[in-house]
């Protein structure tokens, strides 16, 4: 089946859905309705361009005609017409065609955000808490929820570890490509003699699992629970509210111990283990489809540095693409679309070569 076929067969789907969506027993039924909704609101996009790209065609067939009128002033204007319309069908044709490209099936689901200091001692751990800041600001910007699931700061308040849950309607699809090794060059604040200093901060970003997509059974499961450490006086949890939960078959461990209550801090260990067993089980998946891999921009893999931020020159450079930005002030206050939008193009790119 070609492209064109394709395409009349998402339309003809499309009215049919329509359809069922007017009927009145497919409105008795609630759980059918929402499903030819979802459906119908899917193909909706597509549709809409494929019905915008026949019209320049038949625009196109009209302007041809008109090529062999008497008129000579009428011929000129279907001529400049003509150019101009397969400038907008090519357009319609490569907008169809990424459209088309295969989505991930979880690019519309929320995600678990991880961030961990890597080399460079506190001047890494003051990073992650820059990224950490970028990536709220980011995710404040799109309209989409920040829970913070655990965490743990050093003295200078920095961030050794942070792990968050982002909800929001296409966060993963959006902040996929932000897995790997953020490089950072700057002068630290403890630095007397003004040297520039090169740190590393690690950063994961994997689809939040349902729980039918995972199944864990209890037996697999080693839950420890202890008592949370705090910054002291008042705070400090005298209760073992704290849980860490090994999970035997793969050795993962998951701690958590930001909540004082037992229960809550289980509920968020246990989000962040089925984040973490899916992406082992994608990660086991993907290295048998290495042809599809290496369409890919990068691997995800977390020990490849993906991009540096260099403070004296005031860059942002992506090594994937080789994007550089002078505009490092914007992007860690969130302005982060630019650059996303460059790889998203990248990778489409990589697979319409494949198409």
């Amino acid at each position: 089946m070609d492209i064109w076929q394709k395409l009349e067969g998402i339309e003809n789907k499309f009215v049919e859905l329509e359809k069922l969506l007017a009927d009145s027993e497919v409105l008795k039924d609630t759980e059918k309705y929402r499903q030819y909704a979802k459906e119908h609101a899917d193909l909706s996009k597509i549709v809409q361009v494929y019905r915008e790209y026949k019209k320049l065609q038949k625009e196109l067939e009209e302007n041809k005609e008109l090529l062999l009128d008497k008129d000579e002033e009428l011929r000129n204007l279907a001529k400049a017409e003509i150019s101009t319309l397969n400038k907008k069908i090519a357009e319609k044709k490569q907008e169809l065609k990424i459209l088309l490209l295969p989505k991930e099936s979880a690019d519309e689901r929320n995600i678990i955000f991880e961030i961990r200091a890597g080399t460079g001692g506190e001047e890494a751990a003051l990073f992650a808490a820059d990224l950490f800041k970028m990536y709220t600001k980011y995710a404040e910007n799109k309209g989409w929820r920040v829970e913070m699931l655990s965490s743990h700061f050093t003295g200078m308040g920095g961030i050794k570890e942070i792990i968050a849950a982002i909800e929001g309607k296409g966060a993963y699809s959006r902040l996929k490509y932000e897995s790997g090794v953020h490089r950072v060059q700057r002068v630290p604040e403890t630095e007397s003699q003004g040297r520039i200093h090169t740190s590393a901060v690690t950063v994961a970003v994997l689809p939040e699992a349902k729980e039918v997509e995972i199944e864990i059974d209890p037996k697999d499961l080693k839950i420890d629970l202890f008592r949370a450490s705090g910054p002291g006086g008042q705070h400090v949890n005298v209760t073992d509210s704290a849980v860490r939960i090994t999970h035997l078959p793969t050795g993962i461990v998951v701690q958590c111990q930001d909540e004082r209550s037992q229960y809550k801090n289980k509920a968020k260990a246990m989000k962040i283990l089925r984040a973490r067993l899916l992406e082992k089980k994608r990660q086991e998946q993907e290295q048998q489809m290495v042809e599809e891999r290496r369409s890919q921009v990068g691997t995800g893999d977390r020990s490849e540095r993906i991009r540096t931020y260099n403070f004296p020159q005031g860059r942002v450079t992506d090594h994937r693409i080789g994007l550089t930005l002078y505009r490092l002030e914007e992007v860690l206050e969130g302005d982060l679309d630019e650059i996303i939008d460059a790889l998203i193009a990248h990778y489409q790119a990589e697979a319409l070569k494949k198409m």
